[in-house]
């Protein structure tokens, strides 16, 4: 796998929202070159299923297989969509679900069925790519920092790379190489997304809506924001269920969802007091990208410009599953996936299980 090769990427992660499918041609170094990419949004029943699983409880076997069969669809109308067949792919880089992630137990468990994935799409799958960075006494997260760093290869640095799905994490590089930097920052999407659901009935909040209507509830912010994981140094890494949005359970839903929003702009705000120098600029990435409440509650903590990626020409959607197209790739050639810096892992490792389709 020297030169290019045509590889999907696959994520799920920690958001319910649905699959993200991306089909890249890379040599999983400097190449990277986005050819087609699909999004598939869950049904309430795989949404449903998802969450009742969370923290590895419930009837796993049953919702990882339906999980695996969604991946397995959406690679097939992938490849219709971009007129190709599976022979002409080389790797699936198959994240899965995460619904367990505790690192200082040395566990963290992304459920689909890598060997069924495999056999039903015809294609070769790198899949369990957290697995031997934690079994090494890593974080197992974040796993797109290498990407990122590719991506960025010829922009002005110091930058950070923001990417706000369920949990939010960032990638600080500076100039070098090997210049980096990662951690996850704090909550994400997914307190906000949990309760725009439970307050509107709605599995996020569309356009800031409920969070622009709103006003943030300083005492319920300073609760929030008193959970110790924020006096932790990186590396560092976080569960979706590790924060609880009990301090705003009492409030409006508008207020609730201002202060919510707050809460994940302040932990990322605080964040780059662990960066080596200042930034010049903070590009945003994940769904959270799009929700108009969190990006100017970050313009104004950050004190520079806070742009989504697809100023600098990135898809911001695919980011994610471009990112394990091109970690696959890596994993076959036996490059690192983490390093001590973005991970804790003790040297640059790589990672990932190989499932053949035969």
């Amino acid at each position: 796998m020297n030169d290019p090769v045509l590889t999907i990427g696959m994520m799920s992660g920690t958001s319910m929202d649905g699959i993200d499918a991306a089909l890249v041609r890379s040599d999983g170094l400097d190449t990277v070159e986005p050819v087609a990419s699909l999004s598939v949004p869950y049904d309430s029943s795989m949404r449903n299923g998802l969450r009742s699983v969370l923290g590895g409880n419930g009837p796993v076997a049953s919702v990882e297989r339906a999980l695996t069969e969604c991946h397995a669809e959406t690679v097939r109308t992938l490849l219709a969509k971009a007129g190709a067949e599976a022979s002409d792919i080389a790797v699936i880089g198959f994240h899965g679900h995460t619904i367990l992630h505790r690192p200082e137990e040395r566990r963290t468990w992304q459920i689909g069925e890598c060997a069924l994935l495999a056999a039903m799409t015809g294609i070769d799958v790198v899949g369990d790519m957290r697995l031997a960075d934690v079994e090494a006494g890593g974080q197992g997260a974040p796993l797109v920092p290498l990407y990122h760093a590719a991506l960025a290869a010829t922009l002005e640095k110091p930058l950070a790379v923001l990417n706000i799905g369920g949990v939010a994490n960032v990638t600080w590089l500076g100039e070098g190489g090997n210049s980096v930097l990662a951690f996850d920052t704090g909550p994400g999407g997914a307190l906000l997304d949990e309760w725009a659901m439970r307050m509107a009935g709605k599995p996020f909040d569309e356009d800031g809506r409920l969070a622009k209507a709103g006003s943030v509830d300083i005492v319920a912010l300073s609760k929030l924001l008193d959970d110790p994981y924020f006096a932790l140094s990186p590396p560092k890494s976080l569960d979706r269920l590790d924060f609880d949005g009990a301090p705003a359970a009492l409030l409006s839903p508008e207020d609730g969802a201002a202060t919510l929003v707050a809460f994940t702009c302040e932990a990322v705000a605080a964040s780059a007091r662990h960066f080596p120098a200042p930034v010049c600029r903070w590009l945003v990435t994940g769904g959270g990208r799009r929700n108009p409440e969190i990006m100017a509650g970050l313009s104004e903590r950050v004190g520079v410009p806070v742009e989504p990626v697809e100023a600098v020409g990135w898809d911001g959607d695919m980011l994610e599953a471009q990112a394990f197209a091109y970690l696959a790739v890596r994993s076959r050639r036996g490059l690192p996936l983490t390093l001590p810096e973005t991970t804790g892992v003790r040297e640059p490792l790589t990672g990932g299980r190989f499932y053949p389709a035969a």
